[in-house]
């Protein structure tokens, strides 16, 4: 983790909601309070809280009383899925973010952190991307619906402030991986798909494996873990560095979350490559989209804040690759 102490904002006894706490992002932020010792968190499968069921949801929310919020749960994927199943991108997160923010203000939350992503920015936003760039320009197509619900979680956060006294912050994360990441073919984003294409490329002794793309786009990549770290730090600023986030009700609650630097999906695949120890050759698939050229978030603002991540490039990729061979061992999918 990183190396700086969090003002303890959050209580340790309090009652903290970690809504997808089954997912990447989740359940990295869930493995690091308990590890700083909260033990009072409220987690709630699929099968026990369906969120697209507001008035599930309302129910939860009026029995538990949680005093602080992580919204983790979103209906994620990489550009196949995003293209193939728009509506239920757009749909399915509108309707968690919508009925998990209203129900966090009619029972007095605290403070609440919605999780956003990186893709609610311009498709040719100037780089590094500063969080006042948000709506600036038109999106990438290939995920515009998930994109614009993301977009209106940051505004009902930002409305919810202004007009309700809310204390809700948004962070946009850069691309993400670690444990329990999705490793489908056709769902999974970028690196966990080439983790497992060079994995079972390697398996089965080939000599080339086809990517999609030119690898040319720059992406940057922050280690899930490290995601946590900073979600935990940003809940347990104190009052006067967290209200600076909030603004005054015109601007947005928003900061940014990465490592601030980027490579090519091309030394990206290399890397993964050298990690995995496939020795064949890479064929890029132009055919293929690329979707937006560049990502890189400028995280001076968070920077400045006192946090910074811990996990490089090339050891999250070790650790995930570690992981995904658990994920192997435990499952038949791969055999």
């Amino acid at each position: 983790m990183a190396s700086h102490t969090a003002p303890p904002f959050m209580p340790t006894d309090a009652r903290i909601y970690v809504p997808g706490h089954r997912g990447l992002v989740g359940s990295a932020i869930v493995r690091r309070l308990e590890s700083l010792g909260y033990r009072n968190l409220l987690l709630r499968a699929r099968a026990e809280l369906d969120l697209l069921d507001a008035r599930a949801v309302a129910a939860f929310f009026a029995e538990q009383k949680p005093e602080f919020v992580f919204v983790c749960a979103a209906k994620v994927g990489g550009i196949m899925a995003n293209n193939t199943f728009p509506a239920e991108f757009f749909y399915e997160n509108v309707a968690i973010e919508t009925a998990i923010m209203h129900e966090a203000w009619r029972n007095g939350v605290r403070r609440l952190l919605f999780l956003g992503s990186s893709c609610i920015y311009p498709r040719d936003c100037p780089q590094p991307i500063r969080e006042e760039y948000l709506m600036t320009g038109p999106l990438e197509p290939t995920n515009r619906a998930y994109a614009i619900a993301k977009i209106a979680g940051i505004e009902m956060c930002r409305a919810y402030n202004q007009q309700y006294g809310t204390r809700y912050l948004a962070a946009m994360p850069t691309n993400l991986y670690g444990q329990g990441d999705n490793y489908d073919v056709q769902t999974s984003h970028v690196l966990p798909a080439l983790i497992r294409k060079m994995h079972e490329a390697k398996i089965r002794g080939d000599a080339s494996v086809t990517l999609w793309g030119t690898g040319r786009p720059y992406r940057e990549f922050l280690y899930s873990d490290d995601l946590a770290d900073a979600c935990v730090f940003l809940l347990n600023l104190d009052d006067e560095r967290f209200e600076m986030l909030l603004g005054d009700g015109s601007a947005n609650p928003l900061i940014n979350v990465g490592c601030g630097e980027d490579l090519t999906i091309a030394g990206l695949a290399e890397l993964v490559k050298e990690v995995v120890g496939f020795n064949g050759t890479i064929v890029w698939d132009a055919a293929k989209p690329d979707g937006t050229p560049r990502k890189l978030l400028d995280v001076s603002k968070l920077n400045a804040l006192g946090w910074r991540p811990s996990v490089s490039l090339r050891e999250g990729i070790t650790r995930a690759y570690r992981q995904f061979l658990e994920y192997v061992e435990s499952t038949s999918e791969l055999r």
